[in-house]
């Protein structure tokens, strides 16, 4: 079955939805016609000149975009950085592999009471729970990605007598490159939760300020709305770095056809 014929399913559930909630009438639980409403109202219905964005989007959808993208290239480097070296080395990673362990089961919001003592409200601590969150499936994949580099590879840019940082820049990091994006791939999304997380606490503005602003008035539409904004951001976030892995890595996806 296509993709097309599956998304019969989407419209169904809208239409129900809308029925059920005029029905039942409850602010609490609105028609997804209100919500779109609220969004638009919210964030969309601004002059052409800001491509129709509104106030509130420029103060809180920017600022918040700028957070969750900055965490993740923070991560995104460190990750990559330190899981190189640790891949490289056995030795050193069975040293740090029980704290790596530990400090990927920890889940960051529990550390949001922390990075405040420590950085209090504001954008480092936002940036620290986002780093800390999404650093692990960078550092784990990138670990993998270099350990798995085939050794023909390796005896090949012997022969060749290439420096570490040829045999980094064209051996290493292109082997590893498919691993290394599905970790990034996987640490985007984490980003935008814990962006929203971060904002809760301490923060003056942002998607998940406005979020909880919206409930604190008993703004029900304008909860839904931030929600439903979430999610197509989300989408589109991923939709956008999926359309980016494919170009980059396309000669990934002809040598195993080839192979």
């Amino acid at each position: 079955m296509n993709t097309g014929a599956r998304l019969w399913i989407i419209p169904v559930v809208l239409v129900a939805w809308e029925v059920i909630a005029r029905g039942l009438e409850d602010s609490d639980f609105p028609p997804p016609t209100t919500i779109v409403a609220r969004m638009y109202e919210l964030w969309f219905s601004g002059p052409v000149s800001r491509v129709f964005l509104t106030d509130g989007a420029v103060e809180n959808l920017l600022p918040s975009l700028g957070r969750m993208f900055g965490g993740w290239i923070l991560a995104a480097v460190l990750g990559i950085v330190l899981g190189v070296l640790l891949g490289r080395s056995r030795t050193a990673t069975d040293y740090v592999d029980p704290l790596i362990e530990f400090g990927r089961a920890v889940p960051p919001p529990l550390l949001l009471p922390l990075f405040l003592v420590l950085f209090h409200a504001g954008l480092t601590m936002q940036l620290a729970t986002i780093v800390f969150g999404v650093i692990w499936p960078v550092l784990l994949n990138t670990i993998d990605g270099v350990r798995a580099v085939d050794r023909t590879y390796t005896e090949t840019a012997t022969v060749f007598n290439l420096s570490k940082a040829q045999y980094l820049r064209v051996v290493l990091l292109p082997a590893a490159s498919p691993k290394i994006f599905a970790g990034l791939r996987l640490s985007l999304s984490l980003a935008l939760i814990l962006m929203v997380i971060s904002e809760l606490f301490g923060s003056t503005d942002g998607i998940g300020y406005q979020l909880l602003q919206a409930q604190r008035s008993f703004d029900g539409a304008g909860v839904w709305a931030t929600i439903a904004l979430l999610g197509v951001l989300g989408y589109l976030v991923n939709s956008l770095f999926v359309l980016a892995e494919r170009r980059l890595l396309v000669w990934h996806r002809q040598a195993t056809r080839n192979a």
